[in-house]
C-alpha cells in the first residue's frame, strides 16, 4: 500500500465567459505539480471543476434566453468549453466537480445547517456594496476609487435579508495562522491579507453567506427564499469532492487535509481567510498550504473578456503544439508573480529553449549516432576523459536541484536547472567535436561512442524531469534515444549510466522547428484580428427612413432629461416596467416602458434617461403612461435588443434636449 499521498487542487472555474490562456495558466501549473508527484511515486488526487452558481450566472443566462443550468452546461461540456480546454492542454485531473452536482448540493445544505446550528451562522440584513462579477461584498472603506478593489469594476448597492457567518469570531486564529505559519504563500500575500481585512479599521467583518435577491444557488433548505452564498458553496468543493457529507466518494480520510490549493491571487482572500474560518467552525483540519499565483498580463492589464484582452489557447496550441505552450507558461513566468504575455516572448522561448537548445541537442546526438554507428552504439567505449567530468557531474546532481525548486513550486527555476544541463551538453558537443573523431574510427571509435553515450544519458536525465511539463514530447524523445520504461523513472533520474551500453537510437522528427519571428508575428496578428471580428455579435440595424420630416414638426417633440426615482415590474406583465420619474417640474411623472426583458428594475434607479414628455397619456395594463422613454433598437443573432438612452448624471432633471 502506498503511504505517500498528495492532494492538490486548482480553482474551480467560474463559467461566465470565453476561456483564454490565463485560465489555463494556473491549471497547467497544478497539472505539472501533480505529474511531478506521480513521477516521485505519490498516490495523487488532482481535483478541478466548475463553480456554477451565483447572480452573475443567473443574469447572463437571462440575457442569453436560457436557463442557468443550460448556460453552464454550454460552457462546461460544449465544444470549446472547459472540459475541451483541459483536454487540449493535456490536463490529467483525477476528479472533476461541478457545484451543480446533486451530491455537492445536498452536502452544502448539511454543512450550512451544521454551521447554523452551532451558532456560527445567524440571520440579519445586508446593506452595503456588491461586485457582481467577483461575487464579493465590500464595505465603503474597502473600495478603491469607489470601485471593486479586486477587479476595478463598478459595484452596486445591495440590501436584502441574509444570513451571516461569524468570521469575526475566528479573526485571531486566522491572523495567527497567516502570520506564524507557512499556510499562505508567497509570503508577499500575507501582509496584504492581514492589513486589509483583519487589522483594518473595524477588524474582520462577519460575512454575508446567503442571498435572497436571486434564486440560482444552493437552496437553504430550512429557510425557503435564501440561497447559499457562492463562496461558501464553492470552497467546500475541496471536501465534498472527497465524499465529505455525501456518499458519492469515500476519500476524505485518505486525502484530507489538502497538501496545497493553487489559485489566482484575486481569490486568495476567500481561501486564506474565510476558508480556514469555515473549517474552524466545523472543527475540521485545515489544508496544509494555500498558494496564490499571479496573473498573466496582456498589454499591462489582466486578461479578461471584459477588457478585450483574450489570447486563444486553441489557436496557440494548433500552431505550436500543446507541449510548447505548456512549457512556455511554466518556463517564462515565476509562479506567484504576474507575468507579461506577448507573442514575441512565446516565439522567442520556443526558438531559444526548445528549438536551439533541447531540439538541437536531441537532433544532433541522434543524427550522429545513426551516421557514425548505424543507430546502435558499440559497447566498447573509452570513458573517463577529462572533458566528461563536468557534464556528468552536472547531470548527476540535477535531480536534487530540480526537486528543491519543485517542492517550492518554483517551476521556472526547476526548468532553469534542466536547461543548464542541456546547454552544457551542447557545449560538450563542440568541445569533443564528434565529426573530427569520426574521421579516424579505428583510433577514435571508442571515444566517439563514449561522447555520444554521455550525450544520450544527459538527454535522458533531463527528459525524465521534463515529463511534468511536456509529457507527449518526452515520450517521443525517449523513443528516439532508446530509453525503455526503466530509464524513464524518478529513481533513474538520479543515476548515471542507465541506458544500455549498446543502446539503439533512431533519429525521428524534428520536435521543435524554429519559427521565423517576423513572419509568424504578422500571421498571428491577422489570425487574432480575424478571431476578434468573428467573435463580434452579428448586429442588424434597421434601415433609415426615406421620408423626410420638416424642422418645425421635429421641434414639436419635447425631449427632456428625467431621473429615475423608482422602478418596478408591472404585475401580470412580462414586458412592462413602471417608472416614477423626476422631470424637473416638481411633480412625479409615471411612464410605462416595455423593456423588462432587458433590464432589472433595481439597475435603473438613479439613472438619467431621456423621455418625450408631450405625448398624450395612454393606458397600459390599466395604468396611465405619461410619455415615452427613448431607446435604441437593433437585432443581434436573430433577437431584438433594446438599450435605454442614458445620459450624463450631471444633466439636471427637466433639461431640454435640442
Amino acid at each position: 500500500m502506498n503511504d505517500k499521498k498528495f492532494y492538490i487542487t486548482t480553482p474551480i472555474y467560474y463559467p461566465s465567459g470565453k476561456l483564454h490562456i490565463g485560465h489555463a495558466y494556473c491549471t497547467v501549473a497544478t497539472d505539472a505539480m501533480a505529474r511531478y508527484k506521480r513521477l516521485c511515486g505519490y498516490d495523487v488526487m488532482f481535483l478541478t471543476g466548475t463553480d456554477e452558481h451565483g447572480q452573475k450566472i443567473e443574469d447572463k443566462a437571462r440575457e442569453a434566453g436560457v436557463t442557468p443550468q443550460q448556460f453552464v452546461d454550454d460552457i462546461v461540456t460544449a465544444p470549446g468549453g472547459v472540459l475541451d480546454l483541459w483536454k487540449l492542454m493535456n490536463i490529467k485531473y483525477d476528479r472533476f466537480i461541478r457545484t451543480t452536482d446533486a451530491y455537492h448540493v445536498s452536502a452544502i445544505q448539511k454543512i450550512f445547517k451544521q454551521m447554523h446550528d452551532n451558532g456560527d451562522i445567524y440571520k440579519g440584513a445586508y446593506k452595503g456594496k456588491y461586485c457582481k462579477p467577483c461575487e464579493s461584498f465590500w464595505t465603503e472603506s474597502q473600495l478603491v476609487d469607489g470601485k471593486c478593489p479586486d477587479c476595478g469594476r463598478e459595484v452596486v448597492d445591495a440590501e436584502e435579508e441574509a444570513y451571516f457567518f461569524r468570521a469575526s469570531k475566528y479573526a485571531d486564529r486566522v491572523r495567527d495562522l497567516l502570520m506564524n505559519t507557512d499556510f499562505l504563500e508567497p509570503k508577499s500575500r500575507v501582509n496584504e491579507m492581514v492589513n486589509n481585512f483583519i487589522d483594518c479599521e473595524g477588524g474582520l467583518q462577519d460575512l454575508c453567506v446567503s442571498r435572497t435577491s436571486f434564486t440560482w444557488g444552493v437552496p437553504v433548505d430550512f429557510d425557503p427564499g435564501h440561497v447559499v452564498y457562492v463562496w461558501l458553496d464553492a470552497l467546500f468543493n475541496y471536501m465534498t469532492a472527497l465524499g465529505y457529507q455525501n456518499d458519492k466518494y469515500n476519500d476524505v480520510e485518505k486525502f484530507w487535509p489538502a497538501d496545497v490549493h493553487f489559485m489566482g491571487k484575486e481569490i486568495v482572500r476567500f481561501h486564506s481567510i474565510y476558508w480556514p474560518a469555515f473549517l474552524m467552525s466545523l472543527n475540521l483540519p485545515l489544508p496544509k498550504k494555500v498558494y496564490g499565483s499571479g496573473w498573466l498580463l496582456l498589454d499591462g492589464g489582466k486578461m479578461g473578456k471584459s477588457t478585450g484582452n483574450v489570447v486563444d489557447p486553441y489557436l496557440l496550441a494548433e500552431r505550436y503544439g500543446v507541449d510548447a505552450l505548456r512549457f512556455f507558461l511554466m518556463r517564462s513566468f515565476p509562479f506567484g508573480s504576474d507575468g507579461n504575455f506577448s507573442n514575441e516572448l512565446l516565439i522567442q522561448t520556443i526558438n531559444t529553449d526548445l528549438a536551439n537548445d533541447l531540439g538541437n541537442l536531441v537532433s544532433r546526438t541522434t543524427a550522429m549516432a545513426e551516421k557514425y554507428f548505424g543507430g546502435k552504439l558499440p559497447e566498447a567505449r573509452q570513458a573517463d576523459h577529462e572533458l566528461d567530468g563536468s557534464l556528468i557531474s552536472l547531470a548527476s546532481g540535477l535531480r536534487g536541484r530540480y526537486e528543491e525548486q519543485m517542492e517550492k513550486f518554483q517551476f521556472h527555476n526547476a526548468l532553469e536547472e534542466i536547461f543548464k544541463v542541456i546547454q552544457r551538453a551542447n557545449k560538450y558537443i563542440d568541445e569533443n567535436a564528434p565529426w573530427a573523431l569520426a574521421k579516424d574510427m579505428d583510433a577514435n571509435g571508442a571515444r566517439l561512442a563514449a561522447v555520444l553515450y554521455n550525450l544520450l544519458e544527459a538527454v535522458r536525465v533531463c527528459t525524465v524531469l521534463l515529463i511534468p511539463f511536456m509529457p507527449e514530447s518526452c515520450d517521443k524523445i525517449f523513443a528516439q534515444i532508446g530509453a525503455d520504461e526503466a530509464a524513464r523513472t524518478w529513481d533513474s533520474a538520479a543515476q548515471w549510466g542507465v541506458l544500455p551500453a549498446a543502446v539503439s537510437v533512431t533519429k525521428g522528427e524534428n520536435l521543435f522547428p524554429r519559427i521565423d519571428m517576423s513572419k509568424e508575428l504578422a500571421e498571428l496578428e491577422k489570425l487574432q484580428e480575424a478571431a476578434k471580428k468573428a467573435a463580434l455579435p452579428a448586429v442588424e440595424i434597421e434601415p433609415q427612413l426615406e421620408e423626410q420630416v420638416d424642422f418645425d414638426t421635429f421641434c414639436k417633440s419635447d425631449f427632456r432629461a428625467v431621473k429615475v426615482k423608482s422602478c418596478e415590474n408591472v404585475k401580470k406583465s412580462d414586458k412592462l416596467l413602471k417608472f416614477i420619474l423626476d422631470d424637473g417640474t416638481g411633480v412625479d411623472r409615471q411612464i410605462l416602458s416595455g423593456i423588462a426583458k432587458w433590464y432589472k428594475p433595481e439597475e435603473l434607479v438613479g439613472k438619467t434617461l431621456v423621455a418625450i414628455v408631450n405625448l398624450p397619456p395612454r393606458k397600459m395594463m390599466g395604468r396611465e403612461s405619461q410619455g415615452m422613454l427613448i431607446s435604441a433598437v437593433h437585432t443581434e443573432k436573430g433577437e431584438e435588443c433594446l438599450h435605454l438612452l442614458m445620459v450624463d448624471d450631471a444633466i439636471p432633471a427637466g433639461a431640454k434636449l435640442c
